[in-house]
């Protein structure tokens, strides 16, 4: 079982390829796909793009629109299995996952942001009208002072 990635219409989720060759896969996946959709498998840094032919359950079969290099995928797996022992992480391609805390301060700056573009705008017409209504009567009070 190889770890990997697979992008859907529905996003990202983990894989697991159980059978490969030349030409498809048969991955283990929670995913939500129907028959003849395409996908995006990610393995360490091998992509593969492939369509839905068959689905039961969790297990789906895939036809890779291209050969897949199977010696060199196999090779990976046996020289990472002899170098690390450390659990495989794969090739993320997305950006870090937002938390509800960075929305939420996302957006309440957004709102503070709203505000304050919204009240300078209203103070400036504001001022403007006010200028406008007092502008009249100065000019005559000027006038009368000889101003």
């Amino acid at each position: 079982m190889l770890p990997a990635r697979m992008r859907t219409t529905a996003g990202w989720s983990d894989a697991r390829i159980l059978n490969i060759s030349s030409r498809g896969l048969m991955v283990h996946a929670n995913f939500s796909v129907v028959d003849q959709n395409m996908v995006e498998l990610w393995h360490r840094d091998l992509s593969i793009t492939a369509r839905v032919v068959w689905r039961h359950g969790p297990k789906a079969g895939l036809q890779a629109e291209e050969r897949i290099p199977v010696e060199e995928i196999l090779s990976l797996q046996s020289q990472s299995l002899q170098l690390s022992a450390e659990p495989y992480r794969g090739v993320e391609r997305r950006k870090r996952p937002r938390s509800h805390d960075d929305s939420r301060i996302k957006a309440r700056a957004f709102e503070f942001a709203s505000v304050a573009v919204i009240s300078a705008t209203l103070a400036a017409g504001f001022f403007l009208w006010v200028g406008e209504a007092f502008a009249a009567p100065l000019a005559v009070v000027r006038t009368a002072l000889g101003g």
